[in-house]
């Protein structure tokens, strides 16, 4: 497993994995993290591929910078 950060094409989600845990974290913090379809196209892409990987056992869901919002833009 790696624990190099893996972006995706837009940066709005990283991915971080170790040891079976894998961390998305929202990585669009000057607009709170908000749940554009950018950032859902992203988060579906990345459960999908896990949804793959026999080896991951948790998903973590973080965000970067001080706040996040959970609205749909």
């Amino acid at each position: 497993m790696s624990s190099s950060p893996v972006t995706d094409s837009r940066d709005c989600l990283l991915r971080t994995s170790h040891a079976g845990v894998v961390t998305l974290t929202l990585n669009q913090p000057e607009r709170f993290n908000a749940l554009s379809e950018t950032m859902l196209e992203a988060l579906q892409a990345a459960l999908d591929n896990i949804a793959q990987d026999e080896h991951v056992r948790c998903v973590v869901l973080a965000a970067n910078g001080k706040a996040s919002a959970q609205a749909m833009t």
